[in-house]
């Protein structure tokens, strides 16, 4: 589809929704706060694990070089206190995002693959404690890592223990304005039924296009059904650099048009044959064209 023709679907999607009063929220804001205006449009960030530099301040500068607005920052790996948990690291995040006018576009809690929320209680702890993190660095997301060893498939009991502990720490995030995003290889309709058992507006989708596509959903359809529910998407190819693979990054705007969102868009990049910040550059070349900070 031709970008003019992107941008006509975009104008009468709008242009309805702005009639009917029914605006979406298109990224993960402070609940009360509505999207005011039409020109806001998408961001690019980086996994800075992506880009070798896990929990590194290091990574800001690095996503400037590849020409990204921000990067998503891991917590990092540790038995007990996570390095992000550190107040000492979390100001060089600050200081660098100033220096190199910066921004943090999210945080993330890979260590959950590993040390599972269902049933790890340091997990309970770190959770909780993440969003102390979240308001200290001005960022409103944090990734919740389900695969590996914290993978939710065919887990009843593992859910349901999710979903208690969910409960628990969401009125906190509720009242801090922080939304905890859930990435998964659980379905549309399973991510669903968690937010529905949970009852909060604080637990959402963090929606991976090449994690989903791999796991053999219709993703185009998963973005549409799952709406209001996502908060931040990962741009992920498993075949190839983007627009070289199987995901149809055109078709992923459109989704995005229906349902209203604006916001970042995080690359995390599994192909790399033109070496890491080159590809990240790429990767990043191609999805402007797409996803435009002015729309």
């Amino acid at each position: 589809m031709k970008r003019s023709s992107i941008t006509r679907r975009r104008m009468l999607v709008n242009g309805a929704r702005a009639l009917a009063g029914l605006t979406v929220a298109a990224s993960c804001r402070p609940f009360a706060e509505l999207v005011k205006g039409t020109a806001r449009g998408f961001k690019l960030a980086v996994c800075d694990w992506t880009i070798g530099k896990t929990a590194d301040p290091a990574s800001l500068e690095a996503a400037k070089r590849i020409g990204l607005d921000g990067v998503q920052v891991d917590f990092g790996r540790a038995e007990t206190n996570l390095p992000l948990f550190d107040a000492d690291l979390q100001k060089r995040f600050l200081d660098e995002t100033r220096r190199g006018d910066m921004q943090i576009a999210s945080l993330a809690m890979g260590v959950l693959n590993g040390v599972p929320y269902k049933s790890d209680i340091r997990a309970e702890l770190w959770v909780a404690k993440s969003i102390n993190v979240c308001k200290a660095l001005g960022v409103n997301v944090v990734l919740l890592a389900f695969f590996g060893e914290g993978d939710l498939r065919d887990d009843k009991k593992g859910t349901d223990i999710v979903v208690e502990r969910l409960k628990r720490v969401a009125p906190k995030a509720e009242k801090a304005g922080v939304f905890l995003a859930i990435e998964s290889w659980l379905s549309a309709e399973q991510h669903i039924d968690i937010i529905d058992r949970v009852g909060s507006p604080a637990v959402k989708v963090y929606y991976d296009v090449g994690n989903s596509h791999k796991a053999g959903y219709d993703i185009y359809k998963e973005i549409r059904q799952l709406g209001k529910h996502i908060c931040e998407f990962h741009a992920k190819d498993y075949d190839d650099l983007y627009g070289k693979g199987s995901i149809d990054f055109e078709e992923v705007r459109r989704a995005m048009d229906d349902i209203g969102y604006r916001g970042w868009i995080v690359m995390e990049g599994v192909k790399m044959p033109l070496g890491v910040e080159e590809s990240c550059r790429y990767d990043a070349q191609y999805l402007r064209g797409i996803f435009p900070p002015k729309v």
